[in-house]
């Protein structure tokens, strides 16, 4: 059972991640709660057995470590039952070769999918008779930090599955910019030159970063902080 307050916005960047209280495969999950004061990554399917969520189930299974390095925690969705979620995860472990070892929230009444905008509220309240297609808006990873805002939302069609580590350099980019008036270029990996924040001046940045390259006024290049 699902308690939460139906909405069909979904969460913009800097909102609060909707709270909710959901089954999952691993018990009562209590969100907020359950994120603590770390981060979190919630990423939705819509429907259960279907082929492409079960390659990313499984590479999230395998990735698990390299989140549990950074203090992020993982959590699936999919709008289905908890008892098909548990049945998913023998499939997920025999095609993939990873066990999934994250909670998956049973969302058989769409209350979650609706509250994070990915379903319209006439959507129904019943998972029954619906199709991947008709949940196909259900594909979204959410990134939450430890104060509960949404850091990140990014949406994929069905037929294309999600580069979980492209997910591992966003978090390592919001770790890093949370702690320093720093953002981080395109295309950067952990280790790599990084831009200080416009907010920043040209005194503060030499005292905080040193010396900086400036191509431009407005770019201000400085090494990695270690």
């Amino acid at each position: 059972m699902t308690t939460a307050t139906e909405t069909t916005s979904i969460p913009r960047i800097n909102d609060t991640a909707p709270d909710f209280t959901a089954e999952s495969t691993q018990g009562t999950i209590h969100f907020h709660e359950w994120i603590g004061d770390g981060w979190a990554i919630l990423f939705s399917h819509p429907k259960d057995f279907t082929p492409v969520c079960t390659t990313e189930l499984g590479a999230m299974a395998k990735l698990a470590p390299e989140f549990a390095k950074r203090n992020t925690k993982i959590i699936g969705l999919s709008v289905d039952s908890v008892a098909n979620h548990k049945k998913w995860e023998t499939d997920i472990e025999e095609t993939q070769g990873a066990k999934v070892n994250y909670p998956m929230i049973g969302d058989p009444q769409l209350k979650v999918a609706k509250l994070y905008g990915m379903l319209p509220g006439d959507a129904g309240d019943t998972c029954e008779g619906r199709t991947p297609a008709l949940n196909a808006t259900v594909r979204t990873v959410f990134v939450v930090g430890p104060d509960k805002k949404v850091k990140l939302q990014l949406s994929y069609p069905m037929t294309t599955g999600r580069n979980f580590d492209e997910i591992l350099r966003v978090i390592d980019s919001l770790q890093l910019t949370s702690k320093h008036s720093l953002a981080t270029p395109a295309n950067w990996k952990p280790g790599q030159d990084v831009i200080v924040g416009g907010n920043v001046s040209d005194d503060e940045a030499r005292k905080k970063f040193g010396n900086f390259k400036a191509p431009k006024p407005y770019l201000r290049i400085v090494p990695q902080p270690k």
